[in-house]
């Protein structure tokens, strides 16, 4: 074998073994990913819509009778709500939603004039929220406005309807469960003002507030 022949056979095998090289300086190693595996952090912007069921407890305060007339009121409500995020800084989301619900909540009781019942037949709110960034999951404050409306019944006498205007203000926190499907749980305490009520004899003015626990389902956009 010449040695022109030589230095070309061993010029190819550089060249090959210089190809390889830069071929594998050129793979990059693909992520592992896991099938039915969905990625939910850090992802709370936009608009949702969301229902909701809770449980309440209040007090009808009958402010200009004796305070022996108040009603403890419990009972339940189903509701539906509206919303968006908007991320401003690291970590901080901020917020606003405003919800209806239909409600029974409710009290009755046997006084010597008359049975009285009131009850809560529906709620509205508009709030503002302040929440952190957590991944997936955002704990939360909110406040804002409060509306119901309310029907008082004396058994004896009448029935009359008012609508209660007011505040609201709690704490909740939400938890991604797909991308675009969290889990919502919070806690509102509502004053919701007074209001007078005609329902025969001398007109009761009534002060309504609630404690609620609300657990809701809510779809991102």
């Amino acid at each position: 074998m010449t040695r022109l022949t030589i230095a070309l056979l061993g010029g190819v095998a550089l060249l090959g073994f210089a190809s390889s090289s830069y071929a594998a300086d050129l793979i990059v190693e693909a992520p592992v990913v896991t099938p039915g595996v969905v990625s939910v952090a850090g992802n709370w912007d936009g608009p949702y819509v969301g229902v909701f069921a809770g449980w309440a407890n209040g007090t009808a305060d009958h402010t200009s009778l004796d305070p022996g007339n108040d009603l403890d009121l419990t009972g339940w409500l189903l509701g539906a709500a509206v919303g968006a995020n908007f991320t401003v800084g690291s970590g901080l989301v901020l917020g606003v939603v405003g919800d209806a619900a239909w409600s029974n909540i409710s009290g009755e009781d046997d006084f010597p004039i008359s049975t009285i019942s009131h009850t809560i037949d529906w709620m509205a709110t508009l709030r503002g929220k302040v929440g952190f960034d957590g991944g997936a999951f955002m704990p939360y404050l909110t406040a804002g406005l409060a509306v119901a409306g309310a029907t008082r019944d004396a058994e004896s006498f009448d029935t009359d309807s008012q609508t209660h205007v007011g505040w609201t203000a709690g704490a909740g926190v939400e938890f991604a469960a797909t991308e675009s499907v969290s889990i919502n749980l919070e806690y509102l305490f509502a004053d919701l003002g007074e209001q007078e009520y005609d329902t025969g004899g001398i007109p009761p003015t009534v002060g309504l507030t609630t404690n609620q626990v609300r657990l809701g389902l809510n779809w991102h956009f």
